[in-house]
């Protein structure tokens, strides 16, 4: 005897957008990736072993300092990681009280770049001309050491994000909205103001176009 038939299971897909979010530099953008020699150091320091201290280059530190993308043009591009960039539009809940998590802006919505072999991560490609930087900083804390560091600046750039989000869970102005928040608020790169510095600050670019495509 067939007993009472149950109730099929129906699961639609999710509903997901994907659009390129242009945005400009509203303040310059300090980078520093960590070159080979200073993870070499980081990892005989921690090891124990004795630091000779080489003679500076002011030119190889800033060269090293680069993110850089191989296009496959034979000309220099240069990138950012893109986990940088989820993570101040993520940061930008705090702006908005309790009725938005970073827990739920993590789960609905996926920054995309391109991979690079040489960092092992995904990097958004950063439009502009960059110049050496040198700063003096403070090594182990006040009181302690100073050193020079050279580092790339843009001063002028631009940039576009590729962001994948479930628009069940979010709508598009919201997500722009988010973008411009942490772009403001948090910011990307060396002393930007998640970390009480004015670099490293942008907004969505009014004056080109927001595509979608997928």
């Amino acid at each position: 005897m067939v007993g009472k038939s149950e109730s099929q299971i129906s699961i639609d897909s999710i509903p997901a957008e994907t659009i390129i979010v242009p945005i400009i530099g509203t303040s310059p953008l300090i980078v520093h990736n960590w070159s080979v020699k200073a993870k070499r150091m980081m990892l005989e320091k921690e090891q124990g072993k004795k630091q000779v201290k080489e003679p500076k280059d002011p030119e190889a530190e800033y060269e090293a300092a680069f993110y850089r993308l191989d296009l496959g043009d034979g000309k220099n591009h240069y990138g950012f990681p893109v986990t940088a960039f989820k993570a101040a539009t993520v940061g930008a809940a705090r702006f908005y009280g309790k009725d938005v998590t970073m827990t739920q802006l993590r789960q609905c919505m996926f920054f995309h770049g391109i991979m690079t072999p040489a960092d092992k991560q995904q990097l958004v490609e950063i439009v502009g001309e960059p110049r050496m930087r040198e700063d003096m900083v403070r090594t182990g804390g006040m009181g302690r050491g100073a050193d020079l560091r050279y580092r790339p600046e843009f001063v002028e750039w631009s940039a576009q994000l590729k962001v994948t989000y479930i628009k069940t869970a979010i709508q598009r102005s919201s997500i722009l909205s988010l973008i411009d928040a942490g772009g403001f608020g948090a910011g990307v790169g060396e002393w930007r103001p998640e970390k009480s510095g004015e670099f490293g600050t942008y907004q969505v670019d009014t004056e080109r176009e927001i595509k979608i495509v997928g």
